[in-house]
């Protein structure tokens, strides 16, 4: 891991997130479900530090992200690391950036004792499914992730 610099984002790094994300969402064919917005990373991101953002640099670069939290297992009875976003720009895939960063995030996982790393992949993203599959990661293909957002999840909350 020492060829590699990582950093923190910082709260002035808010739009550089902001570019990623979008980023991220045009190659999963997303861009229009982006509502995210400076203002709203800063908050959740920097000030209620409900997650956190790590960069992994080239040059001084920044050339791809991860974006992380902690969950619970009441099964384990630890905190886990879940991965929301990981992107290497596509002019420097390959040259190991993205291993670098879910490494690091290994690493950060292990240092904080959380008790697993989970991550979510679209079913048609080969690429990135081989890539998991690489490092040894297994699918949870008994599972089932479920949404409620937007109308389903305010109709849902005022049902009471």
């Amino acid at each position: 891991m020492d060829k590699y610099i990582f950093r923190y984002a910082v709260k002035e790094d808010a739009a550089l997130v902001l570019q990623f994300i979008k980023d991220i969402a045009e190659y999963e064919k997303m861009s229009d479900q982006v509502v995210n917005s400076e203002e709203l990373l800063l908050d959740w991101v920097f000030e209620q530090k409900r997650a956190e953002v790590i960069f992994v640099l080239e040059d001084g670069k920044e050339v791809g992200f991860a974006l992380f939290f902690h969950n619970y297992s009441t099964f384990v009875g630890r905190s886990g690391l879940y991965l929301e976003d990981l992107f290497v720009k596509p002019e420097y895939r390959g040259k190991g950036y993205g291993k670098a960063l879910i490494t690091k995030l290994a690493e950060i996982a292990v240092e904080r004792n959380c008790g697993r790393m989970e991550w979510t992949c679209l079913d048609w993203n080969k690429p990135s499914i081989d890539f998991y599959l690489s490092l040894g990661a297994t699918p949870m293909d008994e599972w089932t992730t479920y949404r409620l957002s937007g109308d389903g999840l305010k109709n849902l909350a005022e049902s009471l």
